[in-house]
C-alpha cells in the first residue's frame, strides 16, 4: 500500500450519469465502472459494490500473501482466493477460502494466519469511521 500524504492510502472519485445505476470510478490512475446486475435494476456493466468489496478485500490477500512468501523464499505458485458474501440478520459475514499451491502444510497454514492480517481484513474486522461531508 502507498501513502499519498497525510495517512491516506487510497483516494477515489464516483460519479454517475444518465445509465441507471452504472458508477464510473477514478481511482489513481484506473478506471472502474461499478453497476447492479440486470435482477436488480442495473444494466450489469461492472461489479456490483459487494463484488468490489470482495475484490478488494481478495486482491488484498493475494498480494499480501506473494509478499509474504517472497520473503520467505517460499514457492508459493498459484494463489486462489474464492469470497462470498452473505447477510446473517442485520450483519453481514464474508466466507474466504484460500487455495495456494507449491507449499507444505506448514506453511499452508502460516499463509492461512497471515490472510487474518492483512491490510484489508484488519480494517473489514476492525470496522471504520465513514464522516460524511455535504458540498
Amino acid at each position: 500500500m502507498t501513502s499519498e500524504g497525510a495517512g491516506i492510502v487510497a483516494r477515489a472519485t464516483v460519479r454517475m450519469g444518465g445509465t441507471r445505476y452504472a458508477a464510473d470510478i477514478r481511482t489513481g490512475a484506473h478506471a472502474l465502472v461499478a453497476d447492479e446486475p440486470q435482477g436488480a435494476g442495473g444494466g450489469d456493466a461492472g461489479p456490483s459494490p459487494f463484488g468490489l468489496l470482495l475484490s478488494s478485500l481478495g486482491a488484498c490477500t493475494a498480494i499480501t500473501l506473494r509478499m509474504y512468501a517472497e520473503r520467505k523464499q517460499w514457492p508459493l505458485g498459484t494463489i486462489e482466493v474464492r469470497l462470498s458474501y452473505r447477510w446473517q440478520g442485520e450483519s453481514g459475514e464474508i466466507e474466504r477460502e484460500l487455495t495456494l499451491a507449491g507449499l507444505d502444510e506448514a506453511q499452508r497454514a502460516r499463509c492461512a494466519e497471515i490472510a487474518e492480517k492483512t491490510p484489508v481484513t484488519r480494517a473489514l474486522k476492525r470496522g471504520l469511521t465513514i464522516r460524511t461531508v455535504l458540498r
